[in-house]
């Protein structure tokens, strides 16, 4: 199995299928003040990552605007987290700056360490054995002799997915288990994530949204009981006062060019709400997820300069801070 770089995702990629996740990056915090440093600098809490289950979680600026979305896995008493390779390396240098005062605890940047990403169970089986029993609840991890097997977020047709770590990279024994599986290509994983409703940052949407904006208290991406962390002042507020008017939304057009991150979705002439991430399929359709307003969400959407209107597809979740009397923010 080779990595397809193609910018074009098949609209019915063939099943069970395997990606091999180039575009992310992964990192070790190890050390004393493992625990304690990730606790006061993400959204989800510490002693909730465990060797079986491995949750969410969003770093953000002291005014609550997310700059990292990213997992937490639990690698005996070290934490594995991940990140876009477009963001890994402002990131790291930020994090380091609090890392400091914590002596003798160290986030290396693992570069045999990848990520496959596996869609179908049929898939997850093959590479963990067919002996394992598979992990059955969003975010429950399964500890292999190669790595860390995660369920994510199936699509919102029903299509399982899992993300397999390997922290010391693909030996030939996985590789030829790949071999089996159908290749998918890194887009059409972006799709699945689109189709599973996940979002992720690029330098040009970084500390654009708070994390609620993003759906990730629905993600299990935010623990609102944990106590302070960098953000945590807006982030509860924004949960516990009911302040949440904007959120994200799965959008589709049947043609049209896929908008970058960033760019300004459309209601009438107006802007509505901002691309997260997108994707173009080999029909010409378009899909993408969109943070928008909800006041605006139910009139007439389109990307700017578009014939094509855009339709609000399903989420696999539900949002319901949008069953609230909508305002402007």
């Amino acid at each position: 199995m080779t990595t397809d770089t193609s910018n074009i995702a098949r609209r019915h990629p063939e099943l069970p299928a395997a990606a091999l996740l180039d575009d992310r990056i992964l990192f070790r915090v190890s050390g004393p003040g493992t625990d304690d440093f990730l606790q006061g600098q993400l959204s989800q809490n510490l002693a909730d990552v465990v060797a079986d289950h491995s949750p969410r979680a969003a770093a953000s600026t002291p005014k609550g605007r997310a700059y990292l979305l990213t997992r937490l896995v639990r690698d005996g008493e070290d934490i594995l987290l991940t990140m876009p390779a477009s963001l890994a390396d402002d990131v790291a240098a930020h994090l380091n700056k609090y890392l400091m005062l914590f002596r003798g605890t160290t986030m290396e940047r693992l570069n045999n360490g990848r990520i496959v990403g596996l869609v179908g169970e049929a898939a997850a089986g093959i590479l963990a054995g067919d002996d394992l029993p598979l992990p059955q609840g969003v975010n429950d991890t399964l500890v292999t002799e190669d790595g860390y097997l995660v369920r994510t977020n199936g699509t919102a047709e029903g299509i399982p997915r899992f993300e397999f770590w390997l922290t010391e990279g693909l030996d030939k024994k996985l590789r030829d288990k790949i071999d089996r599986l159908h290749r998918a290509s890194v887009t059409e994983w972006e799709a699945s994530e689109i189709a599973a409703g996940v979002p992720e940052l690029t330098p040009e949407t970084r500390e654009s949204w708070v994390p609620q904006m993003l759906n990730l208290q629905h993600l299990e991406g935010i623990h609102f009981k944990k106590g302070c962390y960098t953000g945590q002042e807006v982030i509860a507020r924004m949960h516990f006062l009911g302040q949440l008017k904007k959120s994200l939304y799965r959008l589709g057009a049947k043609s049209g060019n896929q908008p970058a991150p960033g760019s300004p979705v459309m209601a009438g002439d107006k802007s509505a709400g901002e691309v997260v991430r997108a994707v173009t399929f080999d029909d010409g359709s378009v899909q993408l997820l969109a943070v928008l307003r909800h006041a605006d969400a139910e009139k007439d959407l389109h990307l700017p300069d578009a014939d094509q209107p855009l339709q609000i597809l399903s989420l696999p979740y539900t949002v319901p801070e949008r069953e609230v009397a909508p305002s402007d923010t």
